[in-house]
């Protein structure tokens, strides 16, 4: 059986979709930074997908997943700090405590 571009698209999706589910139930905000990393992570294998099986050597789909690798770590960075700012201040890491700007 060959792997073909479907079974990697499903995959990306599967991994974005376990991300969104992820992002939406789960309460606690780590553990939504990391779901929308995963989420990233699906994002990153559909790019690299399409430029595998579509791109004629343009690389176009390599240069967006890095582009999105930093923009992910940049995100997690500034949602990081965030956190540690509203840590302080309502000693909780439960979403819903978090309610006013």
């Amino acid at each position: 059986m060959e792997i073909t571009m479907y079974h990697y698209l499903s995959i990306g999706l599967l991994l974005f979709l376990i991300g969104l589910l992820g992002s939406v139930i789960v309460k606690n905000v780590i553990k939504v930074l990391i779901s929308i990393e995963i989420m990233l992570l699906g994002v990153n294998i559909n790019f690299i997908t399409f430029a595998a099986f579509c791109d004629n050597m343009k690389f176009d789909g390599y240069v967006i997943s890095l582009f999105y690798v930093g923009l992910g770590a940049v995100e997690l960075a500034v949602a990081l700090y965030l956190f540690y700012l509203m840590y302080q201040k309502k000693e909780s890491d439960c979403i819903e405590r978090f309610n006013e700007l």
